[in-house]
């Protein structure tokens, strides 16, 4: 069985085996801040797409773990 935690231990050798599993952002289409859910065990650089949670608008997520565990979060207006 693989631990999850050991995994993290991987992609974070210097961290104390914690990752930040929230962030905050703001709507590029409505100007409301939206609390979204991070997965640390989804790699250290992720590009996925999420709807705003207020407008429903599709926002194109960028996230980047540093080696202590936390997250840089970016989002844009998703091309159509």
């Amino acid at each position: 069985m693989i631990d999850f935690f050991d995994d993290l231990d991987d992609e974070f050798p210097l961290g104390d085996g914690t990752a930040d599993t929230a962030g905050s952002v703001i709507c590029p289409y409505c100007g409301e801040e939206n609390t979204i859910a991070l997965d640390p065990g989804s790699g250290g650089d992720q590009d996925y797409v999420e709807d705003c949670q207020v407008c429903c608008q599709p926002w194109r997520v960028r996230v980047h773990y540093d080696d202590q565990g936390s997250a840089s979060v970016a989002i844009e207006p998703e091309a159509a």
